[in-house]
């Protein structure tokens, strides 16, 4: 069986972003494939992909190494996001399919409950993938993966602290769906405008040794998750 790249890519950046590779450091294909078992070919072929999307730099007499990302890289994404996701939310209003809303509106359901009983364990994921569905729903491939590829640096770059009050925040992510399920764009546009400026500035620039990260869990070789994959 021969595992795809991206699989192996998905790995890689996953381990990037929670910290467990560290900025700087070098990053050989001996030790990747050995780590998430597989060989050398697709390991190389991932390393290409971080290259392009700036999770990975290549050094003279180093090789493949983890970006080491300056706090102006970090301002300029979160502009870049300020820009990008209302635009999104305005495609999503005239292109969302009633599979999009289905998914959009229980991820609110869910969001609303667990911010007003205080859970806020499952609130980031839930918004991770509120965003996400929404991404998608825009109807471009391109502005998914762009979207996609901020969301993953901005969390590689910042701590997020929750936001102070999490019952309007998910209010908001509310009124989004509605303006999208009407085909309202503008009216979509100005709420994720709105909502994306305000959760901006709860990000916070992490150190750059890693050692401020909570969410670095993962330390021991693993192999990439192969489930679904043809023998």
């Amino acid at each position: 069986m021969r595992i795809p790249a991206h699989s192996v890519c998905t790995a890689i950046r996953d381990d990037i972003v929670a910290g467990v590779h560290e900025r700087g450091s070098r990053l050989t294909e001996e030790l990747l494939a050995r780590r998430y078992g597989v060989s050398r070919v697709p390991v190389r072929e991932a390393l290409r992909t971080l290259e392009a999307e700036g999770f990975v730099v290549t050094r003279r007499h180093a090789g493949a190494c983890v970006a080491e990302p300056t706090e102006q890289e970090g301002a300029d994404l979160l502009e870049m996001r300020l820009l990008l996701e209302p635009l999104g939310a305005a495609r999503a209003a005239q292109r969302r399919t009633e599979a999009h809303l289905k998914v959009l509106r229980g991820l609110v359901r869910l969001g609303q409950e667990r911010a007003r009983r205080g859970n806020s364990e499952d609130l980031r994921s839930l918004g991770g993938w509120f965003h996400e569905t929404l991404a998608q729903a825009a109807g471009s491939p391109a502005m998914t993966s762009v979207l996609t590829q901020l969301r993953h640096k901005i969390a590689w770059m910042y701590v997020v602290d929750a936001p102070a009050d999490p019952v309007e925040s998910w209010a908001e992510h509310g009124a989004i769906v509605d303006a999208v399920a009407r085909g309202d764009g503008e009216r979509a546009r100005a709420i994720t405008a709105l909502h994306t400026e305000r959760s901006g500035a709860a990000h916070r620039l992490r150190l750059t040794s890693g050692a401020d990260r909570p969410d670095r869990v993962r330390t021991s070789q693993h192999p990439v998750n192969v489930t679904g994959l043809r023998h």
